[in-house]
């Protein structure tokens, strides 16, 4: 049975930071894109960052500079560092794992920044 698993998600000042992390089990983790995406109130689901098996990554123009998705595949771990974050940077945040055109979905983990 795979499982993803997220945390570290919580309420943050705008200009803060926060780690989430993605915790993942049943797949063999290190052939696996991983990535994380978000839903924001009133908003369709978006990609926010993305990692392949190669360690190529791709991300969103909204958060390119601020976040940094990375990797550790002795933990079957996957992160998304997020600075300077900002109010419209407030969602829900899902991890994903794909491959072949199979995806499976965390739960997720709330994000909020507001002052």
């Amino acid at each position: 049975q795979v499982q993803l698993v997220e945390s570290g998600g919580g309420l943050v000042q705008p200009g803060g930071s926060l780690r989430l992390s993605c915790a993942a089990s049943g797949i063999i983790f290190s052939i696996w894109t991983m990535g994380w995406y978000r839903r924001a109130p009133g908003k369709q689901r978006e990609l926010v960052a993305a990692m392949t098996s190669s360690d190529f990554t791709n991300y969103a123009d909204s958060v390119k500079g601020r976040f940094t998705i990375s990797r550790d595949n002795a933990k079957n771990t996957v992160y998304l560092q997020m600075n300077s974050l900002e109010p419209e940077d407030t969602a829900v945040y899902y991890c994903n794992a794909e491959r072949g055109g199979v995806r499976y979905w965390g739960k997720g983990t709330l994000v909020t920044v507001s002052s």
